[in-house]
């Protein structure tokens, strides 16, 4: 943020301005806004009504259709991009980024509601029934209520993420602050440019970061008891029901089915073909190099915050908790910018290294490590360390033998979460690592660049792959699949 403002103040309010109202800036403006607003409002009432009908109606197969639903997280957005774009140019551009980008993060919201449809106390819709309110006066006014926070919160995370989104779009030739700002600095070399663009973007971005810390330690809808552990029977979808299947047979083809079958085509067809395997296994370790020490470098800056935030209460350490909520909310690409300035003019020996890509990894991400380990910190009693520190045990030795075990299960998850999203991640790897370093995004990046689609497919397919595994566990705990006796 302070290297953005700075750029912005040396360039003083009439460069700043001149900037900012040119046509093309005002361009990117309004497709960089089209965008997530359109995406953010598509995917809440596609999850919206998924949820409603995978938890509330007599939909046939619904274990079944909470997995589909669901599966669109294994396949990464500029994965969905390249195999749309790959059938031709009718599916570029604005249009079709907004069609593909709100089928690929519609589980974002989807799966947030349908938690909370799940948790809710159904005797609240049973009072409002026997004052007389009909199905929809109830939905709208106990049920959506007790649901939008989660609604909310996907939300505004794919609000964020639209706002942040490089790969997909440079794949589908739409034009936003992000493109236009790796082009600035990366085929036109104006820092200065770049930077400039950069600070519109984050005006646009750190709203929604603030909304969504703010909405993340907003009110809850809390219950004192047990509550009614019944459910409530399901609603019959009626005539409807041909439609709401079709529907979700519809969905799942074009965010899963055609992106598979393109993938397949390009594997085995194609006359860039077999171009790029021998490069496979060194992409891919070249991945594991970056992701694996990412991660944990990403979770042991996490466990400080994480435990001062829980065991000491005050302003400051609220301050530093939540702050990394507010980075996450800001472009990737102006992160890896304010690194690459800061290196070439402070730390020139470490300037297109793998400590400068690690250090950016950290930054982008530690907030992801902080939800995974914060559940496992909230349930360590602060009394474990005091008996060890009364048997004579020191403070970090103390924490290695009695905190840190019982930290285990986060740590994991937090290592395993965020290894998978460094696995997939692009544009600070573009920005910021040396011409050596390649990765699977990378490579599938420079592949579907020179139009080689077959060549970019073996890349796609293994990113699928190693993103699918976890996301169809994942799924499953958290859906809870089993039908209720």
């Amino acid at each position: 943020m302070g290297y953005i403002l700075g750029r912005a103040w040396d360039a003083g309010p009439a460069g700043l301005w001149s900037e900012l109202a040119r046509p093309y800036t005002m361009g990117l403006l309004v497709n960089t806004v089209t965008l997530a607003v359109s995406v953010t409002a598509g995917a809440a009432v596609l999850g919206t009504a998924a949820a409603w009908c995978t938890e509330r109606c007599d939909l046939p197969g619904r274990q079944i259709w909470r997995i589909v639903t669901s599966l669109p997280l294994a396949m990464p957005a500029f994965v969905a991009s390249y195999a749309w774009a790959s059938l031709g140019p009718w599916f570029q551009g604005m249009l079709g980024a907004v069609v593909i980008l709100t089928l690929s993060s519609m589980p974002l919201i989807y799966l947030p509601v349908a938690a909370a449809l799940r948790g809710m106390d159904p005797s609240l819709e049973d009072v409002a029934r026997s004052l007389g309110h009909g199905p929809w006066r109830c939905f709208f006014r106990i049920v959506l209520p007790q649901a939008l926070p989660a609604l909310g919160g996907g939300a505004l995370l794919v609000a964020s993420h639209m706002l942040a989104e490089f790969g997909a779009l440079s794949l589908l030739r739409v034009q936003t602050f992000t493109t236009a700002i790796f082009d600035q600095y990366q085929m036109q070399f104006n820092p200065s440019a770049a930077a400039l663009l950069a600070a519109g973007l984050m005006a646009l971005s750190l709203p929604i970061a603030f909304a969504e810390m703010r909405l993340r330690h907003g009110r809850r809808f809390a219950r004192v008891g047990r509550g009614n552990s019944r459910r409530l029977p399901l609603s019959p979808l009626g005539r409807l029901k041909p439609v709401v299947l079709a529907g979700f047979a519809g969905t799942a083809a074009l965010s899963l089915g055609v992106p598979l079958m393109t993938l397949g085509f390009w594997l085995w067809h194609g006359s860039s073909a077999g171009r790029g395997v021998g490069t496979i296994v060194p992409a891919l370790l070249g991945s594991l190099s970056l992701a694996l020490p990412g991660a944990v470098l990403t979770t042991l800056f996490a466990v400080p915050l994480v435990m001062l935030s829980i065991r000491y209460q005050g302003r400051l350490t609220a301050l530093a908790d939540r702050l990394p909520y507010v980075v996450h909310g800001l472009p990737g690409i102006g992160v890896a910018l304010a690194l690459v300035f800061l290196s070439v003019h402070y730390a020139p020996a470490i300037y297109q290294t793998r400590l400068l890509v690690l250090l950016a990894y950290t930054v982008l991400f530690l907030p992801l490590a902080q939800s995974s380990l914060r559940a496992s910190a909230e349930l360590v009693p602060p009394g474990l360390e005091d008996v060890a520190r009364s048997l004579g045990r020191g403070p970090f030795l103390a924490f290695l033998t009695v905190t840190l075990p019982n930290l285990a299960p986060g740590v994991g998850a937090a290592l395993a979460l965020v290894t998978l999203q460094l696995m997939r991640e692009l544009t600070a790897t573009l920005l910021l690592a040396s011409s050596d370093v390649t990765t699977l995004a990378t490579e599938l990046w420079s592949y579907t660049g020179e139009v080689a689609y077959a060549a970019a497919a073996p890349f796609a397919a293994a990113l699928v792959l190693i993103s699918g595994v976890p996301v169809y566990v994942f799924t499953l705990r958290t859906l809870n699949v089993d039908e209720p006796r």
